[in-house]
């Protein structure tokens, strides 16, 4: 189901998944963050990494009645401090999709599902 905006020359519809490659690509911007996770795939308690042409693959973007709320899966990087990598997510996510699309985002929440050890 796509997301409608109203404007004064009229309606702009967009969709879920241009919303969540956005989102997405907000994130992999942030520092300590090593890329995104399947939100449905944990194999042997490991998170599946996804590559950048996958982003949307580890966003789920909600409507809850007139409220967008962004569930972002992510894998972060071993000694980083996690509440600030999630803090800065949430910050650059809200802020892009406010400044790019246009849409006020209730809530971003963060699921982290690994730590890596970049080499």
């Amino acid at each position: 189901m796509a997301i409608e905006l109203g404007l004064e020359l009229g309606k702009v519809n967009i969709s879920e998944e241009v919303v969540a490659v956005i989102a997405g690509s907000a994130a992999m911007e942030v520092y300590g963050l090593v890329g995104m996770a399947s939100r449905k795939q944990l194999k042997d308690g490991i998170a599946e990494l996804l590559g950048r042409e996958n982003l949307s693959r580890g966003v789920e973007v909600r409507r809850e009645h007139n409220h967008v709320h962004i569930d972002l899966y992510i894998v972060v990087s071993y000694g980083t401090k996690i509440s600030e990598v999630a803090h800065n997510i949430q910050l650059k996510v809200k802020y892009v999709l406010n400044e790019v699309v246009g849409l006020q985002v209730d809530q971003v929440n963060i699921f982290v599902q690994d730590v890596r050890v970049l080499s």
